[in-house]
């Protein structure tokens, strides 16, 4: 198994993992209060924002931690270049997962149209950029196993 296929099952792992530890810490802080409450907004956009941050630090930390376990189990460096078909894997990777996210944006923007609540788009929105972010793990890992 190459470097790059490693990195792409840490990534989809990691992603599920902190997007699920996130979910689940956040789960019983929910506002009892009514649903269009502003406590509730705050709950909703303070979820978004922190899980995009807590997300951000998390895959940085564990790819620095991958990278040093690689290190030292293999006794390899990491490519310190990425070649013609790490880029067009990467282009794709980074086309599926734009897609599912406008997809999900759009269902969350329709949402609302067909007068759902609030709560409705905002679950849609983060659900939409969990599986965009998986997608994008699991494009990379489909073209490195099995070509381009």
């Amino acid at each position: 198994m190459t470097y790059q296929e490693k990195k792409s099952i840490v990534s989809l792992i990691s992603a599920i993992l902190i997007f699920v530890s996130y979910c689940l810490y956040m789960y019983p802080r929910y506002p009892e209060e009514g649903l269009e409450s502003m406590e509730t907004f705050h709950y909703w956009s303070s979820f978004v924002l922190i899980l995009t941050v807590f997300s951000i630090v998390a895959h940085i930390i564990i790819s620095i931690l991958f990278n040093i376990v690689f290190r030292m189990t293999t006794k390899e460096r990491e490519p310190k270049f990425a070649d013609e078909l790490d880029k067009l894997i990467e282009l794709k990777a980074f086309r599926n997962s734009f897609f599912v996210f406008i997809l999900g944006f759009i269902l969350a923007m329709g949402s609302l149209i067909i007068y759902q609540p609030l709560q409705v788009m905002f679950v849609i929105l983060i659900a939409s950029g969990f599986i965009s972010d998986v997608t994008g793990s699991a494009t990379k890992l489909y073209h490195y196993r099995r070509g381009v």
